[in-house]
């Protein structure tokens, strides 16, 4: 009887075992037949942290110190990457666009070192060039509007350096837009969602190309940015508040918005986003995917890890080369195999190409030169150059004209007595 038992337990066993090789091999094939695209990986962040990005110095193959390095990656099957090109707030109004040009300049380093293994991409169809040729498209996005310091040139010459997506703001507000910590109560109020100058942004970045990040900004913002833009927008890291209650997360009616955007919410492994604890596992970042296609269909999910720009990872999604394993789970709970893909990369790539389409049919539209405000941004480590005209007679203090009016008044008296 017990060896009969024993015998079942076994068959139970290899069953179990033989399903999930299914959904695993499955997971495997679709992922060769479409790239897997992530929204976000902190990544130069790490190597401005623990090598001052010096990267001649490390091997990105086996680098051991972090989520993400070449080995992990080729086992992971990540076809295609947003770098977050990000500096913290504290570097608002210093230096905050010299560290982000030097982290849009480690990217590009990263590709021009690993050839074989990384391909700069800039474009949709350079997402889909690199998977052909088995590499891993590099793109960059730029995590912080304060990056930008409020300057629509700077906007441009990043993109012009290879930047395809801004999330607006980070954890600060900037001079133009408020981020999610208001929605706390941590952080005060400052525009109501968006100023004037961050809207005509929105329309600037429509205009460029250049895909709209709502990831960390506040729902006001959400809302503003889905009712101005000509073109779909992106979460790139985060997930369902329904889930998980935090404010780094996006609300169901909020999800509804982006669906009718053509937008796309790309879902974040961080616990603290996941399960709103320390503690998370793989089947719980599922239950995120499961809930954003319930709301707004498999048309509007992706893949958003936050690798290296986090502290805790679920259990069984460690690193970078744990995504087979997510995507398993979801053939498992029954999503079919263009659900998936959808969720894969043909998602972003649609989103990318509607942004782009926007572009081309703004081609000839001139770039917004308006600049800020200047007591909007006036600080002691800001320059006013441009700002400083003399003032029209309009908008001279009365004072100022009664002592031009006696200037005048004596230079006539002196040519006179000569």
């Amino acid at each position: 009887m017990r060896c009969i038992r024993d015998i079942c337990f076994f068959l139970l066993a290899f069953t179990i075992t033989s399903r999930g090789d299914i959904y695993k091999d499955e997971a495997l094939k679709l992922m060769s037949e479409t790239p897997l695209i992530d929204g976000h990986n902190d990544l130069p962040w790490q190597l401005r942290l623990q090598f001052n990005n010096e990267l001649n110095t490390k091997d990105l193959h086996t680098l051991g110190s972090t989520h993400t390095n070449i080995e992990k990656i080729k086992r992971g099957h990540l076809s295609a990457q947003f770098w977050a090109a990000y500096v913290p707030c504290d570097s608002q109004y210093k230096d905050a666009v010299r560290q982000t040009l030097e982290q849009i300049d480690v990217i590009h380093r990263m590709c021009n070192k690993y050839p074989e293994d990384f391909m700069f991409a800039s474009s949709s169809q350079d997402i889909l060039d690199a998977f052909a040729n088995n590499k891993t498209a590099s793109l960059i996005g730029v995590e912080g509007g304060h990056s930008i310091d409020s300057s629509m040139g700077t906007l441009r010459t990043m993109y012009h350096l290879g930047v395809r997506y801004l999330t607006l703001t980070h954890s600060c507000n900037t001079p133009w837009a408020d981020n999610w910590l208001v929605d706390t109560d941590s952080d005060p109020k400052e525009h109501n969602g968006l100023s004037d100058f961050g809207k005509q942004l929105i329309l600037e970045m429509n205009r460029l190309g250049m895909l709209v990040d709502l990831a960390h900004v506040s729902e006001q913002v959400m809302n503003q940015v889905l009712e101005i833009t000509k073109a779909p927008i992106m979460f790139s890291h985060s997930s369902a508040y329904s889930i998980c209650p935090h404010k780094r997360n996006v609300p169901d009616d909020i999800l509804i918005k982006v669906k009718n955007n053509n937008g796309i919410v790309m879902v974040n492994f961080y616990n603290d986003y996941v399960t709103c604890s320390k503690q998370a596992n793989l089947s719980h970042v599922a239950d995120h995917f499961d809930h954003i296609k319930k709301v707004a269909g498999s048309s509007v999910v992706g893949f958003g890890g936050d690798y290296d720009g986090v502290t805790r990872v679920p259990t069984g999604l460690e690193d970078v080369s744990k995504y087979p394993d997510l995507v398993a789970e979801l053939l498992r709970r029954g999503w079919t195999a263009d659900e998936v893909k959808d969720a894969l990369g043909r998602n972003l790539i649609r989103v990318f190409k509607a942004v782009e389409m926007v572009r081309d049919n703004l081609n000839h539209t001139a770039p917004n030169d308006v600049p800020i405000a200047l007591e909007q941004v006036k600080n002691p480590c800001r320059t006013d150059y441009g700002y400083s005209v003399l003032p029209s007679a309009a908008a001279m203090p009365s004072h100022n004209l009664l002592i031009l009016s006696l200037t005048l008044i004596l230079s006539l008296l002196t040519v006179r007595l000569m």
